[in-house]
């Protein structure tokens, strides 16, 4: 059985997201308590945070190649409310974009996508490089179960091979907490470094991480 949304009037006050923003700052919020202030309200059918709840998973497979219209698929998402979402990623895009950060060591692009830490699936993620170590893109490739992503080379590269990136860095969460690789994890690392070389695109590491912490191939000489 499901369990139902909380309703922002079922939350104490102190937990209500603009509440909290106030109180602890927006670095404290869910990226659903965050979309849930950009909404401002839900409908009659469906309140603010459960929205947020379903933009949230398009979001994180669109990033920032985001269509409002897209949105709009969402029952209860309206014009209005997709415009203001896309706007406001677009906002932010033009100000602190991923593209043009230079990365020493690949664990550099952990505060990109360290807010996947807390989802409840696995999220496989790309983050293509150009020749100066400058990330220019970070994608989800695949949402997987509670703790498996299938993933395949194909997809991986893809877009990679089409932005004429110079290399890549693979990233994944464990929704269990565990950051220790699986044999899964270790296999497609193994999978996607050999299509890599073939590509002659360089696989510059695998991280895997949560809210709290993270596990890095390179560092540990897995790679």
């Amino acid at each position: 059985m499901v369990t139902p949304m909380k309703k922002i009037l079922d939350l104490p006050f102190e937990e209500r997201p603009r509440e909290k923003l106030m109180a602890k700052g927006a670095q404290s919020l869910s990226d659903q308590e965050l979309l849930a202030i950009i909404l401002g309200r839900g409908t009659r059918r469906h309140g603010v945070l459960s929205l947020a709840r379903k933009l949230t998973k398009i979001i994180d497979e669109k990033g920032l190649c985001l269509d409002a219209r897209e949105l709009m698929a969402i029952d209860g998402i309206g014009e209005a409310k997709a415009s203001s979402i896309a706007a406001a990623v677009e906002f932010v895009r033009r100000r602190i974009k991923p593209e043009g950060l230079r990365i020493k060591v690949p664990i550099d692009v952990l505060p990109l996508i360290q807010h996947y830490g807390d989802r409840k699936q696995e999220h496989f993620i790309s983050i293509s490089v150009n020749g100066a170590n400058e990330v220019m893109t970070v994608r989800v490739v695949t949402i997987g179960l509670v703790n498996k992503s299938q993933v395949h080379p194909r997809e991986v590269f893809a877009d990679v091979i089409v932005e004429r990136a110079s290399a890549i860095i693979i990233a994944h969460n464990h929704p269990s907490g565990d950051l220790t690789p699986s044999k899964e994890d270790i296999s497609i690392t193994q999978r996607i470094k050999k299509a890599a070389t073939i590509l002659g695109i360089n696989l510059l590491d695998h991280i895997i991480f949560n809210s709290k912490g993270y596990y890095s191939f390179v560092e540990n000489q897995k790679l």
